[in-house]
């Protein structure tokens, strides 16, 4: 994440825009460290989201309201007191500081105009939230800090607000050529993206990277192994960035990994235009930074809520392949029965010889040539007694190969549902995802629970992408919506796409028309998602099996979505989640 001081003046010029002249409505503290201010401006009403949470600092514009304690908190209480009807003066930030200033003014007991101002530090595990007088008391602060806690600087009421030591870095807009050879020079042996945003305001690991990445050089050399040349591209890339954020010209981005928000920045990223990776960009930084944080919290959600049937589905699976593993074992051992068979009857045929005590026997083999042959025999058995105890291995190998052969195929029906499910699991989107796929495992009795009913079943529907020639494509999450996607959503002659032998997602084209008349287009595109939503992902091309439905036939007894076809067309695509 990377809340420096360029997304914060992003964040900082939408309020002003937004907020000045705004009337404060409402104040409330839904947690011990957060506030939500609503404020009317203009006919339309915001709420302003601040938070100093230790993991998570923040400050943007939200439409959503979240509940509040019965008894407010002091601190809450105190700001009502002062700041209910009061009007926002100004919104600033200290230079390109993680510090934001939110100055109101209000009536006073006296019936005077008098200023008040909320101080924001964003400062990770130190962030604060900071309420100030005129004079620049400290009247009081969501979070306290006290001599013992700070010897630097004390957070009180009635202390002097004083900034943070954060304040000593230089301002980016004031750093010249030569100040940036200084900042080389410091520290020579850094990593040149450590060194640029240990001394340069609003610098966070992210920007720094992605500064040298525009510049042209690697960041993590070392800062001495940069040659003249560089330095001039990275002063003219920190130049042109400086000029973007006084200029107001944002472009607030979010960056994915396989689905998966991973960083965002108040600019497009340079860095991250590479295979993988893929960047949304937002009208606003506090739409960004809702969905940014509502994805995470999802993500997140999602991946506990799957972690106990993960583990259950990755423990199965274990216990599934150290099964077949063994059945295996125990079906090479059959493979030698058939020498039991002509131990008998060889017995019964020239066992007449024997004497009786003998330990082993000597004879020819017509079935191999007449070949000798040496029987293993029992010293205390007659020969009729060692032919049926040959025949009796011979029977019960037989009959364990048979049986074995029946346990295999289902030990291998067993490993592919739960690898499939498995793969389920990455591509769930929602809760609803985990509890059909809850809902399957305890249906097939790998979970123990009570099957729920069919109609009263769970619903998640599976997705739903348009083509760039405007066809319908749906791509189901689970083995439920792979049912439901090809046997229901799909008619006979919509086209079925597939990953090659692995576990994925049934992907439907709806062709509304002859397939023959269908653009190529249609075809990579759908070939892309079948490739993405599979075990094959991570491959930068994947084979795809490709059919009309009407080819398609269900496994007999088979877990839902499970097929079989002979009549097929294959291509190869790169993997993408998105058309």
């Amino acid at each position: 994440m990377a809340f420096d001081g360029f997304t914060l003046a992003a964040v900082t010029d939408q309020l002003s825009s937004a907020l000045i002249g705004g009337t404060v409505s409402k104040i409330a503290m839904p947690e011990k460290d957060e506030l939500l201010i609503s404020i009317r401006n203009n006919s339309t009403n915001y709420r302003l989201l601040i938070s100093a949470g230790a993991s998570l600092p923040l400050i943007y514009l939200t439409e959503a309201n979240k509940p509040s304690p019965l008894t407010a908190p002091s601190f809450c209480m105190l700001l009502r007191k002062y700041l209910s009807g009061s009007k926002i003066t100004d919104i600033c930030q200290e230079g390109l500081e993680r510090i934001v200033t939110i100055s109101f003014e209000h009536i006073n007991e006296l019936g005077d105009l008098s200023e008040k101002k909320i101080v924001f530090e964003l400062m990770g595990k130190y962030s604060n939230i900071i309420f100030v007088n005129e004079n620049g008391i400290i009247i009081d602060s969501i979070k306290r800090v006290p001599s013992s806690v700070s010897s630097v600087r004390e957070v009180l009421p009635g202390r002097k607000y004083a900034f943070s030591n954060e304040l000593y870095k230089i301002q980016p807009v004031l750093v010249d050529r030569k100040q940036l050879d200084n900042i080389v020079s410091e520290v020579p042996s850094a990593e040149i993206y450590k060194a640029l945003y240990g001394r340069i305001a609003g610098m966070s690991p992210l920007m720094a990277q992605e500064l040298c990445t525009r510049a042209g050089i690697s960041y993590d050399i070392p800062a001495n192994g940069l040659s003249v040349s560089d330095l001039d591209s990275l002063y003219l890339q920190l130049h042109l960035l400086v000029t973007s954020a006084v200029n107001k010209e944002f472009k607030p981005t979010i960056i994915y990994h396989n689905d998966i928000p991973v960083e965002f920045s108040a600019f497009e990223s340079v860095q991250y235009r590479s295979a993988g990776y893929t960047q949304k960009h937002f009208d606003s930084i506090s739409r960004l930074l809702e969905e940014y944080y509502a994805s995470k919290e999802l993500y997140s959600r999602i991946r506990q809520k799957s972690s106990d049937i993960r583990k259950t589905v990755v423990s199965l699976l274990e216990r599934a392949s150290k099964k077949y593993d063994l059945q295996k074992k125990q079906l090479k051992d059959c493979e030698h029965k058939d020498n039991y068979k002509v131990y008998g009857d060889l017995l019964n045929t020239y066992g007449y010889a024997l004497k009786g005590g003998e330990k082993s026997f000597i004879c020819r083999n017509y079935y191999d040539d007449n070949n000798e042959i040496t029987i293993p025999l029992d010293p205390n058995k007659n020969s009729s007694e060692n032919a049926k105890r040959y025949y009796e291995k011979y029977a019960k190998l037989r009959r364990t190969e048979a049986a074995l052969s029946v346990e295999i195929l289902n030990t291998v029906n067993t490993i592919d549902h739960l690898a499939g499910i498995l793969q389920s699991i990455e591509t769930s989107a929602s809760e609803n995802d985990i509890n059909q796929i809850r809902d399957e495992l305890i249906e097939f009795g790998y979970l123990n629970g009570k099957s729920k009913d069919k109609k009263k079943a769970i619903k998640s529907e599976p997705m739903h992408f348009v083509s760039s020639d405007g066809f319908d494509i749906y791509v189901g999450k689970n083995n439920y919506q792979n049912e439901e996607v090809t046997f229901r959503i799909a008619s006979s002659n919509d086209l079925w796409f597939h990953a090659k032998k692995v576990p994925g997602s049934h992907v439907i084209v709806k062709c509304n028309a002859s397939v023959s008349d269908m653009p190529d287009r249609v075809f990579r595109e759908a070939a892309s998602l079948a490739a993405y939503y599979s075990q094959s992902r991570t491959n930068s091309k994947v084979e795809v099996d490709y059919t009309q439905r009407k080819n398609l036939r269900k496994t007999p007894g088979g877990p839902p979505g499970y097929v079989v076809y002979n009549t097929n067309y294959s291509i190869t695509a790169e993997p993408k989640s998105e058309i």
